[in-house]
């Protein structure tokens, strides 16, 4: 008796094969990512829009500009990148994925996004020295990027589930310092004295800076910056800019309950974010100038 090649291969070994032939190992992390980010953010945007409403959905601060670029900066640098054959051991990893994204439960997602992020460092960088070496890999550019991008949508919000308290009272001490007025926890007393303001959850600066440092590692992948001791100044400023901004709001709505009223409200939040994108892309972008800029 005898068998030809064809015969021998299994069923699950021939699989494998056709998926090694006909796409590239890049290509396979893009289209997980692409599956991963897709049911987050859709999650999210029908998480906000039942509790918000829709169009506080759509202006939302974090289902913006800067998360929607962060996918697509992230996806753009795996596609561009150097093309090798799938291992195994990918396979392995995408099936946890799927099953992990394919749950009725949006924040998997990140956790899937996450994980496929760390094995990409870990396992399929390449090279052992290539997230710290300038000019790195596509693949690694791509894979910091859509990390960051896991901080605002499910690791800012779990730190935030158990360090409420203590992160409120940061922000309503600076309000406090910055009115002059008695703070009791997260409480600050308006300057009319006609009562006190609760710093709440949604307007804690945590959130804000967690999207700094996305939009600051977002546009500096996408831009090849090289990164220096320089970098952490200007990460940090981006950060503070937001903090500065969130805290003036605040304190602005502090002065009186007319203030608050007119500040807290869909188009004040819509001044708000809107200045904070402003001034993250703005430090990110001067940051990343030499790369950005080099053919102008």
């Amino acid at each position: 008796m005898s068998a030809n090649s064809n015969e021998l291969i299994s069923p699950g070994r021939g699989l494998f094969v056709t998926l090694q032939t006909s796409i590239g190992r890049d290509e396979f992390f893009a289209g997980l990512y692409i599956l991963g980010c897709a049911n987050g953010l859709l999650g999210r945007f029908l998480q906000s829009a039942h509790i918000d409403g829709w169009t506080s959905a759509a202006l939302s601060i974090d289902i913006n500009v800067i998360v929607l670029f962060a996918a697509f900066a992230g996806v753009s640098a795996l596609l561009g990148a150097d093309k090798d054959e799938l291992r195994t051991t990918d396979l392995a990893v995408a099936a946890v994925f799927i099953v992990l994204v394919s749950l009725p439960i949006s924040p998997l997602s990140w956790i899937a996004v996450t994980g496929l992020s760390l094995y990409i460092f870990m396992f399929a960088s390449g090279d052992s020295k290539a997230f710290f070496a300038h000019g790195r890999s596509g693949r690694i550019r791509g894979a910091l990027i859509l990390l960051a991008l896991t901080v605002p949508m499910i690791w800012s919000r779990l730190l935030f589930q158990f360090f409420a308290k203590p992160i409120l009272n940061i922000d309503a001490s600076l309000v406090a310092s910055l009115l002059g007025t008695e703070r009791l926890g997260n409480m600050v007393r308006f300057v009319d004295d006609s009562g006190y303001m609760v710093v709440l959850p949604a307007c804690s600066s945590l959130a804000n800076m967690s999207l700094a440092f996305l939009c600051w590692i977002s546009v500096t992948q996408w831009a090849k910056h090289r990164w220096s001791a320089a970098d952490i100044l200007w990460s940090l400023l981006a950060c503070a800019s937001v903090i500065a901004v969130n805290v003036t709001r605040i304190s602005l709505m502090g002065l009186s309950r007319g203030n608050y009223d007119a500040i807290h409200s869909q188009w004040g939040d819509l001044v708000t974010n809107s200045t904070m994108l402003v001034l993250m892309v703005g430090v990110s972008v001067l940051g990343a100038r030499r790369e950005l800029f080099a053919h102008a």
